[in-house]
């Protein structure tokens, strides 16, 4: 059998690392997925391409490696975008292969046709049209190539008629993989180690780019008695094993991670790119390490900005600062730490009567969960309970949409990460309405054999956008959901499923829920008016709050005022 373009794409992908593709087939996709039917590149048949574009980003995520996707030209193509924006924005490598119809017809408002480079040039770190046969290997290798260095999505447009035709033959064109080494010069290793060692009270703030630099961070803070905080997404990072660790900070983060950056004199951030300005200090000297140029002070103005790896950059720092004895205010930091995280505790307990409260479920099932687990969260209140309330162990690791803040990202991204890891427990924790959202996927665990654990948070709601209502002083429109029993849904897909609704029947729930061995949902009835709390609470929220208040009662919602106002002042 002669061998076809689209063999040359595929094995142009194998080679640079990938060995799943996620996605619908159809159509002008028919030769690629018969030429990965071919090789021992695995197809995950997903229900729902913008599913199969969350899973690729999370495969990709998690192991460093390429993952594709694929889809039919027209519609088939353009419902990966949302999950897309969500693998390109987490700097996932992922590779979008694209089918487009016919050369012939491209230009002339053909059934089905769609610029796809004029969609996904937004959303990539490239995007490129294979015109012609003899151009597959070197665009395809390029397209990896760009992934893969870039850190981003990249999207493959393949007419139908090049990826049928017969292999040409074509120079020997292949994906670099690269692992340089960037740190600052010895000027600017100089430069920081004067404003740090000038310094009184020196604050760490790390992010996403501290990854593989825990050690690093640990011994700059140890040298400097300086208290860590971290972005969510160095949650898994620096937060196991760092005795000066003092929580997250910003809207999701604790009070402990909000104060030492509040009160610090003198602030070093870590690969980070924070973006909400209101939690940096406004009188603090600052430095900013960061692996992109582009990053440095665009959030917030800095004293001095340094290009390099984290890891290199404080190895190369660490000799040149002056050991400090004094602990005073990284003490204090890691007072208020203590006390933060009691404060979150408290509230993570069982409920009175038949209330579940999302924090315990969040912590009880952590506390069964295996130590190497992967636990995705939807965006919204699952997000923060996992960001609060999972324990980062130094093994296991969290995927959740931050960047992006889409809905429905964690059922599909907990496929993606199973598929990568198959003998790794996986763990989705879910909103009712996410869930809802992409609930067809659900299918793929049964098709695929991906034994997932979703555990669904269900209060009946929209609950993040109704607090955001409230906050707003609005009354709280159109978030009501009528949901279906989640476990009973379950059963008839063929997932194990149960419906939880005491929080003493939870726990044995949790148990036998991850103690299954197929795909298994757990829908669990949770306190709808449980509040999540800010680090500080501004002005304009009390006041917004209050004006919701005051409609509710007069609208004839005084019951709901008085569970939402208990919700916030119980310890």
């Amino acid at each position: 059998m002669s061998r076809s373009v689209a063999d040359i794409i595929v094995e142009t992908l194998f080679d640079a690392g990938a060995r799943r593709c996620y996605g619908v087939p159809g159509d002008t996709l028919n030769h690629v997925t018969d030429a990965i039917r071919r090789s021992e590149m695995r197809w995950v048949h997903v229900r729902h391409e913008e599913a199969g574009a969350m899973a690729a980003g999370a495969d990709a995520l998690l192991t460093g490696e390429l993952a594709l996707c694929a889809g039919s030209c027209g519609p088939g193509g353009l419902h990966f975008i949302n999950g897309l924006y969500e693998s390109h924005r987490n700097r996932a490598p992922v590779v979008l292969i694209a089918s487009q119809i016919t050369r012939d017809e491209l230009g002339f408002d053909f059934p089905q046709e769609v610029d796809f480079k004029a969609v996904y040039k937004a959303a990539s770190v490239f995007c490129e049209e294979i015109r012609t046969p003899t151009q597959a290997r070197r665009m395809t290798a390029m397209a990896a190539q760009a992934a893969l260095t870039k850190r981003g999505v990249a999207v493959l447009i393949v007419p139908v008629d090049v990826s049928s035709a017969d292999a040409p033959e074509e120079p020997a064109f292949t994906a670099h993989r690269t692992r340089p080494v960037v740190r600052p010069s010895e000027g600017e290793l100089d430069r920081m180690a004067e404003l740090l060692n000038a310094g009184g009270k020196i604050a760490i703030y790390g992010g996403a780019g501290c990854e593989n630099a825990h050690d690093q961070v640990v011994a700059i803070a140890e040298r400097l008695q300086a208290p860590v905080a971290r972005t969510s997404r160095a949650k898994d990072f620096l937060e196991p094993a760092n005795p000066y660790d003092v929580g997250m900070t910003g809207i999701f983060g604790t009070a402990g991670g909000y104060q030492a950056l509040m009160d610090c004199d003198t602030l070093l951030l870590l690969g980070c790119d924070f973006a909400w300005r209101q939690y940096y200090p406004q009188k603090a000297t600052i430095i900013q390490v960061d692996i992109d140029g582009a990053h440095l002070g665009r959030r917030h103005p800095v004293d001095l900005g340094v290009v390099g790896d984290v890891a290199p950059t404080l190895e190369a720092l660490l000799p040149r600062l002056t050991p400090r004895e004094d602990r005073t205010f990284l003490n204090a930091a890691l007072d208020h730490a203590a006390k933060a995280e009691a404060k979150l505790e408290k509230r993570a307990v069982a409920g009175e009567g038949d209330t579940i409260h999302p924090q315990y479920l969040t912590e009880t099932v952590a506390r069964h969960a295996a130590a190497d687990a992967v636990f995705t969260a939807d965006g919204g209140s699952p997000m923060v309970w996992c960001l609060r309330h999972v324990p980062a162990t130094g093994q296991n690791r969290t995927v959740v949409s931050l960047s992006h803040g889409t809905m429905a990202n964690a059922m599909p991204q907990a496929l993606g990460a199973q598929a990568a890891f198959p003998g790794r427990q996986v763990i989705s924790l879910s909103g009712d309405g996410g869930l809802a959202m992409l609930m067809g996927d659900l299918l793929t665990t049964v098709q695929e054999n991906l034994p997932i654990k979703v555990v669904v948070y269900n209060n009946g709601s929209l609950g993040f956008v109704e607090l955001e209502q409230k906050v707003e002083g609005l009354l709280d429109t159109y978030t009501d959901l009528k949901n279906p029993d989640f476990a009973r849904v379950a059963e008839a897909i063929g997932l194990w499923g149960r419906r939880v609704e005491r929080p003493q029947d939870l726990d044995n729930a949790v148990r036998d829920w991850l103690s299954t061995p197929g795909p298994a949902l757990l829908d669990v009835k949770v306190d709808r008016y449980e509040l999540v709390m800010p680090p500080k609470v501004e002005m304009a929220q009390v006041v917004g709050t209050a004006l919701y208040s005051a409609k509710g009662i007069l609208a004839g919602r005084g019951g709901e005022v008085l569970e939402l106002l208990e919700g916030a002042v119980r310890p």
